[in-house]
């Protein structure tokens, strides 16, 4: 589960990692008033703007904004509320602001009046080939950390952490040592990791990243942006986070498709594909675009698919207006062949006439049962026994 940045610092700030101060607005006016509540806290008098959406880039995109005044904060609120942002993690449709996170500005002068900060990248996320936790940092922090890794591979750094002892002092050492840090500024490095990993640790995340972190004129290091992805098999124990929830970040198929149970995402083909199991829908895939197709979703349906199940997923592949067909590629196993099929029917009868072609696959457990049911059902669909079989019927759907 995806979270908003204001959201992802909440957590950090709980496990004491230092992030700057900062309220969430939803209208220009609260974030006039957010701003004046952080200047009698800080004492600050330049805020920055940024964008709440579910997805990186926003700074290039023109969804961050440092304010000098009241009257910025104003403006530029005013402009990033409601707008499209469209970003390279978003897609050519961009998504529509809802929140502004009002921020101090942390580019402050020193004793000595030298602006002197730095930034840098730190995540850290799961190795799954080494079933171990990986810290990932580099002293080239910021908007283009992306070019940093293709380019100039030599700065990017890793750590792999021990499960059973977490990240140890040695590596919290190396880590400041790689980023180049001395004095105060290493010495602040070497408490900001370990919070880090255990905030990491402890809210059951699958991803966390830091944005830029930040080294401050006066050697503090802080999470300046904070990018966080939640465990979704985890949430049941962790009621506080899974609260952070925003559907309006979330498409509307794949949220409908959640109130059924079935495992959607939506992509851009023009296939679309019901299967039970996700190796045999990844594998299903994989037949579509061998066949001259594309794959438009993923849909698993499960072990325990029903007559209302198929029905709903076919509903919802047929929202999709680039889907020119749709393969039903069910191994009977736990789910019975039959049962699909009946599903298929009723589909049929309630949605009413299905333009697109439709190819249904059903093997395993009582497929005799199920072809006996699609073909005495006068209904228009094309049935496959092989692979390769359905492979040739999309072709000549598609093609």
């Amino acid at each position: 589960m995806n979270i908003h940045e204001y959201q992802g610092k909440q957590i950090l700030r709980k496990f004491g990692v230092p992030v700057p101060e900062g309220i969430v607005a939803t209208t220009k006016e609260e974030a006039v008033e957010a701003a004046k509540k952080i200047q009698e806290r800080t004492g600050v008098t330049s805020w920055a703007v940024k964008a709440q959406i579910h997805a990186g880039g926003r700074g290039k995109g023109g969804g961050v904004k440092i304010a000098k005044s009241l009257e910025d904060v104003y403006n530029y609120a005013n402009q990033i509320l409601g707008m499209q942002l469209v970003t390279h993690q978003t897609g050519a449709e961009g998504k529509k602001v809802h929140k502004v996170l009002i921020e101090q500005s942390i580019y402050y002068p020193n004793e000595a009046g030298k602006i002197d900060v730095a930034e840098y990248y730190m995540s850290i996320l799961l190795n799954r080939q080494t079933s171990k936790n990986i810290v990932m940092y580099s002293p080239k922090g910021g908007m283009d950390i992306e070019t940093v890794a293709a380019q100039t591979p030599e700065y990017i750094f890793k750590e792999e952490i021990d499960p059973l002892t977490g990240l140890m002092p040695f590596q919290a050492r190396r880590i400041a040592f790689n980023l180049g840090l001395t004095g105060e500024a290493y010495k602040s490095m070497l408490k900001f990791a370990p919070a880090l990993y255990e905030a990491y640790i402890k809210s059951d995340a699958s991803m966390f990243e830091i944005n830029p972190v930040f080294k401050t004129s006066d050697n503090k290091i802080l999470a300046a942006d904070a990018k966080v992805a939640l465990d979704d098999n985890a949430l049941f124990r962790q009621k506080e986070f899974a609260a952070m929830r925003d559907i309006t970040e979330e498409d509307p198929t794949e949220l409908e498709a959640g109130k059924y149970d079935l495992n959607f995402v939506k992509l851009d083909g023009n296939v679309g594909c019901m299967v039970n199991g996700a190796g045999l829908a990844m594998a299903t895939m994989d037949i579509i675009k061998l066949s001259g197709g594309d794959p438009a979703n993923f849909l698993d349906v499960g072990g325990t698919a029903n007559a209302q199940t198929v029905e709903a997923g076919f509903r919802i592949i047929l929202k999709d207006a680039n889907v020119k067909a749709i393969l039903l590629n069910i191994f009977g196993g736990i789910v019975r062949c039959d049962r699909v099929a009946q599903g298929v029917v009723e589909a049929y009868k309630t949605i009413g006439d299905i333009a697109i072609p439709v190819i249904v696959r059903l093997q395993g457990t009582n497929a005799e049962e199920a072809k006996v049911l699609i073909d005495n059902s006068g209904l228009k669909v094309k049935s496959a026994i092989t692979l390769k079989e359905a492979a040739d019927l999309v072709r000549e759907a598609v093609l």
